[in-house]
């Protein structure tokens, strides 16, 4: 059974740091693509960051550019969001999410794994 599990998220001051983690179990990391996206209140979700199955490629949206890393742990089966210099406007309901093979950037359609999600809620 895929799963996804999210966790990290929290309340935080602008110009702080997170750090999320996405937990997954079901599947072999090596041959999945991740992607985070985030969902703020009264928005639709937006894809914020991902990274191909080898690491090689990465992209991310340019509001969060110089601010925002993703990575992971391939003997943890972990992959992990940095957040830091966080602002208001990057609050939301994080989540991460998987696809198999293929580098589909932030389409979302492509993503057929997701977690849960967690919530960051960033203070002025």
């Amino acid at each position: 059974q895929v799963q996804l599990v999210e966790s990290g998220g929290g309340l935080v001051q602008a110009g702080g740091s997170l750090r999320l983690s996405c937990a997954t179990s079901g599947f072999t990391l090596d041959y999945y693509a991740i992607g985070w996206f985030r969902q703020a209140p009264g928005k639709e979700s937006e894809g914020v960051i991902c990274m191909s199955r080898s690491d090689e490629k990465t992209y991310c949206i340019e509001s969060v550019k110089d601010r925002f890393t993703t990575s992971r742990d391939r003997a943890k089966n972990i992959v992990y969001l940095q957040m830091s210099n966080l602002k208001p406007e990057d609050t939301g309901v994080y989540y991460c999410a998987a696809t198999y093979g293929g580098f589909w950037y932030l389409l979302r359609n492509e993503y057929d794994n997701w977690g849960q999600g967690t919530q960051v809620t960033v203070s002025s």
